[in-house]
C-alpha cells in the first residue's frame, strides 16, 4: 500500500515537472489536433496547388495555411490594383501603387503567419506551365475569375487524377464544387448554354492582342470568407482520407438569404473530360 501511494506521488511530481500549466497552448495547433479524424501529419506534408491570388486566393491562402498546410504553391499573372483592396488582406497601398504582382505578395503573406512554411509563386498562366504540372500535386484548387483557366485546371486534374476544388462568387453567391476523379462529375458536366456561349466567343478570336472583353461582377469580403472556407475544409477531409464526406455536387452559397443549397450534377456520358 505504502509502494502504490509512493508511486503515485512520484507520477504527480513528474507531471508538475514537465507539463507546466499553460504548455499545452504551446503548439498552435493543438486545438486542431484535438480533431480525431484530422491527419496532421499528411496536412503539413501535402503539395497543394493554388490558382488565382485575387479575393478568393487571399482567403483561401490564409485559411490553408492556418490549418497547417505547409508546401504550397501560388499561380496568378495578375497586377494588384486598388480595386482589391477591400477584399484581399494581403494587399496593401502600397502593393496597388506598385503593381505588384498578386502572386507574389499572397505568397510573402502566407509565409508571414508562420514558421516552416513554403509558398512558391508563379506569375503566369497556369496554361503556360506544361501538360504535366498539375500530376506534382496532392489537390488543386481553383480561385479563379477566368472560366477558360477553369476548364484547363479541370481536365488536366481528371486526366492526372488529382482532385480539384472550384470556387467561385459573384455579389452575395457563391459556389464550391469538388472534382474527385475518376469517380465523381468534372466541372464541365455542369456548365450550361451561356458557358458555351463564352467560350465560343473567346475560341473565335484570333491573335495575340485579341480578346474577349468580361464585365466585372459585383465582389463581397463576407461572401469571399464563406466560400474560401469551405473550399479549404474539403482540402482537409481529402487529404485526411475523408473522401466519403467530401461534399458531392455543387455547393451554392445565398448570402443574402442565408441558405446553402447543395445541386445534383451527373457525371456526362459525352463530357469530352472523361
Amino acid at each position: 500500500m505504502v509502494t502504490s501511494i509512493y508511486t503515485n506521488v512520484i507520477t504527480m511530481s513528474m507531471v508538475r515537472e514537465f507539463l507546466k500549466p499553460g504548455d499545452v497552448d504551446e503548439d498552435r495547433f493543438e486545438r486542431a489536433k484535438r480533431i480525431d479524424w484530422l491527419d496532421f501529419d499528411s496536412i503539413v506534408k501535402a503539395k497543394i496547388l493554388m490558382v488565382g491570388a485575387g479575393a478568393i486566393g487571399n482567403e483561401t491562402g490564409k485559411d490553408l495555411v492556418l490549418s497547417g498546410f505547409r508546401d504550397i504553391t501560388v499561380v496568378d499573372m495578375d497586377h494588384i490594383v486598388s480595386s482589391n483592396l477591400a477584399r484581399c488582406l494581403f494587399f496593401s497601398d502600397r502593393d496597388a501603387e506598385g503593381k505588384e504582382m498578386k502572386a507574389r505578395v499572397v505568397a510573402e503573406g502566407m509565409m508571414g503567419l508562420g514558421d516552416d512554411i513554403t509558398v512558391r509563386h508563379i506569375t503566369s498562366k497556369v496554361q503556360e506551365l506544361g501538360e504535366d504540372f498539375v500530376s506534382k500535386f496532392d489537390v488543386v484548387l481553383g480561385c479563379l475569375d477566368n472560366l477558360l483557366a477553369r476548364l484547363y485546371l479541370n481536365s488536366h486534374c481528371y486526366k492526372d487524377e488529382v482532385p480539384y476544388i472550384d470556387a467561385a462568387m459573384d455579389k452575395f453567391r457563391g459556389k464550391v464544387q469538388v472534382v474527385l476523379p475518376p469517380e465523381s462529375p468534372c466541372l464541365e458536366c455542369s456548365m450550361n448554354a451561356s458557358h458555351g456561349k463564352i467560350i465560343e466567343q473567346r475560341f473565335s478570336c484570333t491573335g495575340n492582342d485579341i480578346s474577349l472583353f468580361v464585365p466585372k461582377i459585383g465582389a463581397d469580403i463576407t461572401t469571399t470568407s464563406v466560400v474560401a472556407a469551405v473550399q479549404v475544409r474539403e482540402v482537409i477531409k481529402i487529404v485526411s482520407g475523408r473522401r466519403d464526406d467530401v461534399l458531392k455536387n455543387v455547393l451554392y452559397y445565398d448570402g443574402v438569404r442565408n441558405t446553402t443549397d447543395v445541386l445534383d450534377i451527373q457525371k456526362r456520358e459525352d463530357c469530352p473530360v472523361h
